[in-house]
């Protein structure tokens, strides 16, 4: 009898040590500059590059090309798999802000310069286009 229990107890404890999860840990991955609603309703016409910065931090990517354009994204994804995925387009006129475009919400009481998110088939920023147009004027002479 005591041979049988001590059969099953080493059985058991060799089947415990062996147990390997399915799937290994993930981690949450954040990447990017995190951008609130709050954030986005403290942006007015006509504020300074420092003011903007100041409310919505350093810009992750600011083009050496279109240096009145400043760049927001945020990356969520957590353990492994894409939860949240944020764009925020901060375009400049001189040194004052002229509008946004990005992927959030209005509200509509808000008297600010923002435009909302495009739909689908719309152009995001229509600056752009111009200058890919200037840009196929010049390839064709």
């Amino acid at each position: 009898m005591h041979l049988k229990i001590l059969l099953l107890l080493v059985a058991f404890l060799f089947f415990g040590c062996t147990y390997i999860p399915a799937l290994p840990y993930k981690i949450d991955i954040q990447q990017g500059n995190v951008v609130t609603q709050e954030m986005i309703e403290k942006l007015k016409p006509g504020m300074t590059r420092s003011q903007v910065r100041f409310v919505l931090g350093t810009p992750l990517i600011t083009d050496v090309f279109h240096n009145n354009r400043w760049d927001y994204f945020y990356y969520l994804a957590p353990r492994g798999t894409l939860s949240e995925k944020r764009t925020l387009t901060v375009i400049f006129d001189g040194d004052r802000l002229s509008h946004i475009n990005g992927d959030f919400s209005l509200s509509p009481s808000s008297d600010n310069l923002l435009s909302a998110t495009p739909r689908l088939g719309e152009e995001r920023l229509p600056y752009l286009k111009e200058d890919q147009g200037e840009n196929d004027k010049g390839s064709q002479e």
